[in-house]
């Protein structure tokens, strides 16, 4: 699994491989000029105490702020090329993060929380990206730091500094021991965050459900505990990093010390020298502070080890429906929109009820181009799920349904999902004008367009009313506009791209009956008419269509004409018969 890792953060890294290694290299210069500069305040001192000379002193004071200037310079280098790596790699994250969100079909979002996906894409990749950036300094840091100084020290006295690394071995051996509690102690900090996340979105998305029914306490409390959950995590987290980290500091700092007390007395018995001595101090001291690091380095690490597997648990997520290696181009100007099912069958996976009944039972049927075609039935029957089902946003299996007799699972989804134009029952909308929504599936089209589609959803007179006209910025999910005028803007932006097959799926459930029989007439008629199939329990509205599916149980029992379908016993007679008392109710 480390490995896999590895190869994950090498995967992320390689892009951006030439900026890397420039910080590297840099990193590298600025430790080989850390070692050079207490030689040279050796030599200055050795040679001071032999002949004291201001000029030689003027000299050394020079070459050393000249070297640790450029040593500082050549530190902000690295420390900009490293931690632009670290964003480019955010970047680059979140990029393939959303694009391939975009490419997983909707029951995964029905399965994984949107508070979840969130964190996910924003403190994971945060996480990582301190990984390549802090952690991959840090490291880098040890590395030259011990392989350029140890072996100047050893050269200068080799038992004086065996002494001063003594307790390092105790160190590696904590971090050895630290290691795996710190990651499951992160692991359940970063899901305690998708937690509080997951909550928070939801209760501002229903913040008026919350309000009607006065459960600003409940969720209040609800939060609270979710809160005191990641609060515990953090400071569990919080404790074994308190323990560990000044541990680590003061092992450093004894090594300090050793040198302090051990080399007073070789500089009494003269087997060093003052500027050895003082050599032996600096870098010792350039030693403490990569080494007191290594506690943030390991935090850095830590984190950004559970956040690579947060990350590819998605990344690694193979779209159900996708493409097919030889999937057929339809062009929609070549599209006639004939619609056939043949014994479609399909259940929802992962529910008892969806195996013991599927939600599509045998269905077969076909709607001729341009006609219009009403579905009608019980909740539950079965008519989501096809409408679902005819753009392919359900993996269908092969051979059983078709557009202009090609399977819809062997053609192109961009050419599919081009000749049709989907309605939904949840008519969502931007937070945007009215003017881009109604253009969202063709953002270049002109004014004109926009209108004439408003005019067809019977929504464009309303629009006029409003203070900024088409440029009325929506709100959060249309928000500002009643549930019928949502309902509305939502078919105009269908309408707009004018795709041959039109799929309603109760999109005027909040319209009155007049509208939309209205709405459903003047999709009927003229020449350029699209194949409509209109789900609704409007059978006012559906009783104008050329034809009625009645759909119960999966499956479709009954196919007619209104005029049909009334004189039949069946489930069509009873709703219509029902429709029609209400209507003497009301």
């Amino acid at each position: 699994m480390a490995q896999s890792r590895l190869q994950k953060l090498g995967t992320y890294l390689r892009p951006h491989w030439k900026k890397a290694a420039l910080g590297i290299l840099a990193l590298l210069i600025t430790n080989a000029l850390s070692v050079y500069i207490p030689l040279e305040i050796r030599n200055g001192i050795d040679k001071l105490r032999v002949a004291f000379s201001f000029d030689q002193i003027l000299y050394y004071v020079v070459l050393v702020i000249g070297l640790a200037s450029l040593m500082w310079g050549v530190r902000m280098l690295s420390r900009i090329w490293l931690f632009g790596v670290g964003r480019q790699v955010e970047f680059d994250l979140k990029q393939r993060i959303f694009t391939h969100l975009l490419k997983l079909e909707p029951s995964y979002f029905s399965a994984n929380t949107v508070g979840d996906l969130i964190n996910r894409a924003t403190s994971d990749v945060d996480n990582i990206r301190r990984l390549l950036g802090f952690a991959v300094l840090s490291l880098a840091n040890i590395i030259f730091a011990y392989g350029l100084t140890l072996p100047i020290m050893l050269s200068i006295d080799w038992q004086l500094t065996l002494l001063s690394l003594s307790v390092y071995p105790v160190m590696l051996l904590l971090v050895r021991l630290f290691s795996d509690r710190l990651r499951l102690q992160q692991l359940t900090v970063q899901e305690e965050l998708s937690n509080i996340s997951e909550l928070i979105q939801e209760d501002i998305s229903g913040i008026a459900l919350v309000k009607i029914y006065a459960q600003e306490e409940n969720e209040r409390q609800a939060f609270g505990q979710i809160n005191q959950q990641l609060l515990e995590a953090n400071l569990d987290l919080a404790l074994t990093r308190n323990i560990l980290f000044p541990v680590l500091r003061g092992l450093a700092g004894l090594s300090l010390l050793a040198v302090l007390w051990f080399g007073g007395r070789a500089l009494e018995t003269g087997s060093i020298t003052v500027g050895d001595f003082i050599a032996l101090l600096l870098y010792v001291g350039q030693l403490a502070f990569p080494t007191a690091l290594l506690g943030f380095t390991i935090t850095a690490y830590q984190r950004g080890e559970v956040s690579i597997d947060r990350i590819e648990t998605i990344l690694t997520v193979e779209p159900k429906i996708q493409d097919e290696p030889d999937a057929i181009p339809l062009p929609r100007s070549q599209v006639s929109g004939q619609l056939m099912a043949c014994d479609l069958t399909f259940a929802y996976p992962g529910t008892g009820r969806g195996a013991a009944q599927p939600a599509l039972n045998h269905a077969s049927f076909i709607i001729e181009p341009q006609e219009t075609v009403a579905i009608v039935g019980p909740i539950g029957s079965g008519k989501s799920t096809l409408a679902n089902a005819l753009p392919r946003l359900l993996d269908i299996a092969p051979n059983q349904l078709f557009i202009d007799g090609y399977d819809i699972t062997q053609i192109r989804l961009a050419d599919l999902r081009g000749a049709i134009a989907y309605v939904p029952q949840d008519s969502f909308l931007f937070s945007t004008t009215i003017k881009n929504n109604i253009r969202y599936g063709d953002p270049g089209a002109d004014e004109a367009r926009v209108v004439n589609a408003a005019k067809q959803a019977q929504i464009h007179s309303e629009i006029l009313n409003f203070p900024q006209q088409y440029e009325t910025v929506v709100g959060e999910r249309g928000i500002t506009l009643s549930g019928g005028q949502r309902q509305r803007t939502a078919l105009a932006r269908a309408l707009l791209v004018d795709a041959p097959i039109l799929i309603l799926d109760d999109a005027l459930s909040s319209v009155d009956n007049q509208t939309a029989t209205q709405i459903l007439k003047n999709l009927s008629e003229g020449t350029d008419r699209k194949t409509v199939v209109f789900i609704s329990h409007q059978l006012s509205a559906a009783a104008t269509a050329d034809r009625i599916f009645v759909m119960n149980h999966g499956t479709i029992t009954q196919m007619g004409t209104h005029a049909e379908l009334i004189e039949q016993p069946g489930l069509y007679q009873t709703l219509w018969n029902q429709h029609k008392l209400e209507e003497v109710l009301e």
